[in-house]
């Protein structure tokens, strides 16, 4: 029972990330059509947003991963 506690646990702050998955898709489509009219343009637009908002949240991630580790 405690060993099933215990992975709950550990796998709470990962499910907590799929929330952001529907936030980066959204805010990409919204702000590639607050800069383009036509859809082909928009989801380019969108795509590098989105590539771009995942690798700096990774980045983020990956810096207060190391800094818990370390204090």
């Amino acid at each position: 029972m405690a060993k099933a506690s215990l992975l709950l646990a550990m796998a709470l702050p990962a499910a907590q990330l799929w929330y952001a998955v529907p936030l980066i898709v959204a805010i990409s489509l919204v702000y590639g059509a607050t800069r383009h009219e036509l859809r082909g343009p928009i989801l380019h637009h969108a795509w590098h947003t989105g590539m771009w908002m995942t690798g700096f949240l990774g980045v983020l991630l990956a810096v207060l991963w190391f800094l818990s580790l370390w204090v």
